[in-house]
């Protein structure tokens, strides 16, 4: 057991040079398989949604809690919601003004001065057991350049950090004090809100415009040779400052709160075979070579704790055919953890949505799915949310546990006992849970096995909930239904405890 957070820190930054993913067990891939430990995802985005302007701060709440309640039903146990669309913020921050995409106006406040949106979605998700990982776009200041920033912003006072390239304006990656202020950002979200990961997703240099280079002639001539680089390794340099961003980011964060992890959803394709001999046989465009994204380097570095490639092609795709880049990816991932972000509305209209699902469950190194985009399956574009809830999520599944972090077993819980009162009939336990202390207990799943029934929690089918709490409403079945239910732990990095029995009858 990790005792102290300097411990976890020592533990943390040596194991990130290890592998964090186990193979699957060797097993007769079968139609009913239903895998207990698999992300799966949601992407929630922001950018360019005015939903949510439409809204005061209660109609936004009561939205905000039936997404989460949405996506819980249908199987999902993570939500990424995008909280920095535009250097800005869909949460209390003094480093950064609100979001135009959350009142309309960018520096404009929601209506109830008390309410934080992101600290509202973090408490629904954790209430059902889900995650909540705060997405952040880096570098992306205006997507379109005639918006107006608010008063005080960033780029009011700093100009000369920032490059317009076509209609967009960023922040220019070659200058050390842009990483330096985006990590300040990391830090005040990490060390302020309970977030289970930081995520990022493609937009890292920007995707390129035909025949128009971008502008960052200033930050290499002042520190490309400084650093090493010659004036023909441009693109190597700007690997290179995308490098460092990762890994002061992974150090911000294992530095602030170390169970709180750091995952990247890069464009699907790293290299194609023509650049690379161990490049994937498509014909697209390259993270490496065009986004100056060194996806692999970062896994295999540890800099970041896992990977979800967006592979939102159709199976047999003339460019990129989704299954060669599924093996691709999972013989790529040095064993770590490895999602595949899913294209919903191509997987529907091509009805392979499960075939894909199936053959990510058969890699040995792929450990879930995100889905692309979230607000599908609240709206139920084609029937999809029926799909999940019936077929590809019909069971619930706890996320895979970053054993990489930290690799032990919290507490068994403690007098587990059976309750009546007047108006219910409950479970309750006892276990010391500390937000300070994440190898011990943050949450209990629990489990419920039919009389006679053999008691195996490997089985994913007998999940009946994941919650925070330390107590659990049972059901009334006629009074003489007889049931065994199991109690266990689970700390910040999913480790699960061993197991705690008691029969019941309902």
């Amino acid at each position: 057991m990790i005792k102290g957070i300097q411990s976890i820190i020592a533990v943390l930054l040596i194991l990130f040079f290890s592998a964090c993913g186990t193979p699957k067990k060797a097993l007769t891939r079968q139609a009913d398989f239903m895998p207990k430990r698999e992300f799966r995802g949601a992407w929630i985005q922001t950018v360019g949604q005015s939903r949510y302007q439409q809204m005061n701060s209660a109609a936004m709440k009561h939205y905000l809690s039936e997404m989460v309640r949405k996506l819980d039903e249908a199987g999902v146990n993570t939500v990424i919601f995008q909280i920095r669309p535009e250097a800005d913020a869909f949460y209390k921050s003094e480093l950064e003004p609100w979001s135009r995409f959350l009142t309309g106006v960018q520096g404009k406040a929601p209506d109830d001065p008390s309410f934080d949106p992101l600290a509202f979605l973090i408490e629904a998700c954790h209430r059902r057991g889900m995650e909540l990982h705060a997405w952040m776009n880096p570098y992306r200041v205006k997507t379109n350049i005639s918006n107006k920033l608010a008063e005080g912003h960033i780029y009011e006072r700093y100009p000369e950090r920032f490059v317009q390239y076509g209609n967009q304006l960023f922040f220019d990656p070659g200058l050390p004090e842009n990483r330096s202020f985006i990590c300040e950002v990391v830090h005040d979200i990490v060390s302020r809100y309970d977030v289970d990961a930081i995520h990022m997703d493609d937009y890292f240099y920007p995707y390129p415009i035909a025949g128009t280079p971008f502008p960052d002639d200033k930050s290499f001539s002042m520190y490309a040779a400084s650093q090493g680089f010659s004036p023909s390794q441009r693109g190597d340099w700007r690997r290179n400052n995308v490098n460092l961003l990762i890994q002061q980011i992974k150090y911000t964060i294992a530095g602030t709160k170390p169970w709180v992890r750091f995952g990247i959803s890069p464009f699907g394709i790293y290299r194609n075979k023509r650049n690379d001999p161990n490049g994937s046989d498509t014909n697209g465009l390259q993270n490496y070579d065009d986004l100056y994204a060194d996806i692999k380097l970062w896994v295999e570095k540890g800099w970041i704790d896992y990977n979800l490639p967006q592979l939102y092609w159709e199976i047999g795709h003339a460019a990129a055919d989704y299954t060669t880049l599924l093996h691709w990816w999972n013989d790529n991932n040095f064993g770590q953890h490895l999602y595949i972000g899913q294209d919903l509305k191509r997987s529907i209209d091509k009805n392979e949505l499960q075939t894909k699902i199936r053959q990510t469950r058969e890699m040995p190194f792929v450990h879930g799915n995100c889905y692309w985009y979230g607000y599908q399956v609240l709206d139920d574009f084609k029937g999809v949310t029926g799909i999940l809830q019936k077929d590809i999520h019909r069971a619930k599944a706890l996320v895979p546990a970053y054993t990489h972090m930290h690799d032990g077993r919290p507490s068994t819980v403690k007098k587990l006992a059976e309750v009546f009162t007047e108006d219910m009939h409950f479970l309750t336990w006892e276990h010391k849970k500390i937000a300070s202390r994440p190898e011990m207990a943050q949450k209990f799943v629990v489990y419920r096995f039919a009389h006679n029934e053999k008691v195996d929690i490997n089985r994913a089918e007998n999940i009946l909930q994941v919650t925070p709490d330390n107590f659990f409403v049972l059901p009334y079945e006629g009074g003489d239904q007889k049931y065994t239910y199991v109690v266990t732990s689970l700390d910040a990095f999913g480790n699960e405890s061993k197991q705690k029995k008691i029969k019941v009858k309902l």
